[in-house]
């Protein structure tokens, strides 16, 4: 990945990664409006973006904006996730709501405006064609 240890100005090498006891009481003092605890979470979390960004390096968008688009999914994890509701880790649930938002960015963000079935189509068959290239390893 280019540019491994510096994104969006953050300096990767250096992240704090959570333990889920820390993670669960942060998510529990997010949920009583606590605005340093949301902040401390979407920073102890920032690794959990990356990891999920590499999965969308090979496309040829830019890095640092698909990790933009990921700190978003992660941020609307941290506030729709009710720790005392949902019984799994919070990376269970985060990493989803972050995939998602990179899927719908790299769907949406086209200069020519092409229909949505065209463009799920075409998903479609980019993801097809990854799952052949990891099955199999070659091009189809």
């Amino acid at each position: 990945m280019q540019g491994k240890v510096e994104i969006c100005g953050v300096n990767t090498s250096k992240l704090a990664v959570l333990d889920s006891a820390t993670t669960r009481r942060l998510l529990l003092r997010v949920r009583q409006g606590d605005k340093s605890a949301r902040e401390e979470l979407i920073a102890g979390n920032l690794r959990l973006v990356l990891s999920v960004i590499q999965r969308f390096s090979s496309r040829g968008e830019n890095i640092d904006d698909l990790f933009q688009v990921g700190c978003i999914g992660l941020i609307k994890a941290i506030d729709n996730f009710d720790a005392e509701a949902h019984d799994v880790r919070f990376s269970t649930y985060g990493v989803p709501m972050i995939v998602g938002e990179i899927r719908r960015f790299l769907r949406d963000n086209n200069a020519i405006r092409v229909s949505r079935s065209m463009r799920d189509t075409a998903y479609r068959a980019m993801q097809t064609k990854e799952q052949f290239i990891h099955e199999f390893g070659k091009e189809p």
